[in-house]
């Protein structure tokens, strides 16, 4: 028979999986390493639940941070081959200026006990951007969880020292440092509104029809000069091991790729990361080293030509993507 510890923590799990599946998306950036840090929450609280029943949010909520600030530092000490991108995640067609009504898509959403919804400095959908999140790589754990608890999820200084175990002013200091490191990223925000979607998706699909057909004057022509390619292969399939900058490398090397994987078997256009991104399913290649799928995304500057280009390859990274099927 289940105990009452045992239940209060499953009935947790039904109130607070979404909460907490975003809030370890936003601190790894991986999709598929949410998934397991949020299995190993729920397993540590059905093995040992907290002792004070009357919220069990805050405990879950320490939990789980503390195991992605670990998973963090493995990283990092680990090391990884290779650029590091953050895994795409399906947002659907939500923009920041849906209405307040609107259900945001899982693992975008923060939705409360109560089942309203919050956010604080950053937009919930601006803040799982690759800008954002590639921003938030400069922090240390301890800065990013406090800055996501109080700048995403809008808890007040006293709800992150409970949840963190940390003093009040301790949460003021960290929380003063991650601002500051978050500076730059904060004068050019990545606000994805549905003007930036659209302008987006047509600099993205132009892109990729000149690259297909081999019109390279039209691909040229929708690149920045100082344009950045970064390819994310994470030592499982071949990708360039350092970022590409200007528009002949970034050309020369992304024609090469289609040299030797042709056109994709599958394509389709989806709302990943706030942005429309390319999801493309290639048929299976003699060399086991060229990927399969792949994820090609497109960011403008300010002249709104094509300022970076990431393409995410590693299957881990795709787990969570609807993929396209072949005709």
């Amino acid at each position: 028979m289940e105990s009452p510890g045992h239940s209060a923590v499953a009935e947790a799990a039904r109130e607070h999986e979404r909460f907490l599946w975003g809030l370890c998306y936003r601190m790894t950036g991986v999709a598929a390493d949410a998934d397991d840090l949020v299995q190993e929450t729920y397993a540590r609280a059905l093995a040992t639940p907290p002792e004070r029943k009357e919220s069990l949010r805050p405990w879950l909520t320490r939990v789980a941070v503390n195991l992605a600030r670990d998973h963090l530092r493995r990283r990092r000490r680990e090391g990884y081959v290779g650029p590091w991108l953050p895994s795409p995640l399906e947002t659907g067609d939500a923009s920041t200026e849906a209405s307040p009504g609107l259900d945001m898509p899982p693992g975008v959403e923060a939705r409360l006990p109560g089942g309203g919804s919050t956010e604080g400095r950053y937009e919930l959908l601006e803040s799982v951007s690759y800008a954002f999140l590639l921003a938030l790589e400069v922090l240390a754990p301890k800065q990013r969880a406090v800055l996501l608890l109080r700048d995403v999820f809008d808890y007040s200084v006293r709800e992150v020292a409970e949840a963190l175990n940390m003093s009040e002013v301790n949460v003021k200091v960290v929380h003063h440092r991650a601002r500051s490191a978050m500076a730059e990223y904060d004068r050019a925000r990545c606000i994805p509104t549905k003007e930036l979607q659209e302008r987006t998706r047509v600099a993205l699909e132009g892109f990729m029809s000149a690259l297909l057909t081999g019109d390279v004057a039209a691909a040229e022509a929708l690149l920045s000069s100082d344009v950045r390619a970064v390819s994310d292969g994470g030592g499982q399939v071949r990708a360039a091991q350092v970022p590409l900058v200007g528009v002949k490398r970034v050309l020369t090397f992304l024609q090469r790729l289609v040299e030797l994987r042709g056109a994709p078997e599958a394509v389709e256009v989806q709302m990943l990361n706030g942005l429309p991104a390319l999801v493309a399913v290639f048929a299976a290649a003699e060399d086991p080293m060229l990927a399969s799928r792949a994820v090609v995304r497109v960011e403008l500057g300010e002249d709104g030509r094509i300022a970076h280009v990431h393409s995410v390859l590693p299957d881990r990274k795709l787990s969570r993507l609807r993929l396209p099927s072949p005709a």
